[in-house]
């Protein structure tokens, strides 16, 4: 028997289709209004700062058009040699990106927050970190993936949840994470909130 979707009023601040399909997968159900927060770098912010920082601004952006709604806002980050790598802006960037993680240990780090207008002390916000092992790539494979189009719109230019997952030889921690929500923590926070228990029969909270 499948798990029945929740009539709870819950607003997903991100347009990612990642994340989309994530919350879906917990039969949760929400509706989709992205944020308009810019996502901009601050100096001499840490990853860990960076995303929790986003994630909760997304958040209240969002919130302040539902009152009535738990939101829920993220931003995911992929860093290596201490640098954060954001989504690349031109095929060439994407190639710069993959040529510097291939044969390497990279981070993923998405921040989260669940917010609500009316319990402002009842909110989360949390970073959850990943291990990524990228296997080693040759100019030519690097080039074949980025004309697929598949790197463009993805932090550090590839889905490992995609073609991407043929280049990712193992991860530490959280895959959901990796694809840009970590669904484990997140359904915990919704239970310890009394917004969501996806392990309940009826689907309610």
């Amino acid at each position: 028997m499948g798990i029945k979707t929740s009539k709870v009023s819950i607003v997903l601040a991100s347009a990612s289709p990642r994340r989309k399909d994530l919350l879906r997968g917990l039969g949760l159900y929400f509706r989709i209004v992205p944020s308009t927060v810019d996502e901009v770098y601050l100096d001499c912010e840490t990853p860990e700062d960076h995303v929790s920082r986003l994630a909760l601004a997304k958040a209240l952006d969002v919130a302040e058009r539902f009152p009535d709604a738990w939101v829920l806002g993220a931003d995911t980050v992929v860093v290596i040699d201490q640098r954060i790598l954001g989504k690349p802006k031109s095929r060439r960037e994407a190639r710069t990106m993959l040529a510097t993680l291939a044969g390497r240990s990279h981070e993923v780090f998405t921040g989260y927050a669940v917010v609500h207008s009316r319990f402002t002390e009842r909110q989360r916000l949390r970073y959850v970190r990943s291990i990524v092992h990228i296997r080693e790539l040759t100019p030519q494979q690097i080039a074949a993936y980025v004309k697929t189009g598949e790197p463009m719109d993805k932090a550090g230019a590839y889905a490992i949840q995609g073609i991407g997952s043929g280049i990712v030889e193992c991860i530490e921690g959280s895959y959901t994470n990796v694809v840009g929500l970590p669904l484990c923590e997140v359904a915990r926070d919704l239970k310890e909130l009394d917004v969501f228990d996806f392990l309940k029969s009826d689907g309610k909270p």
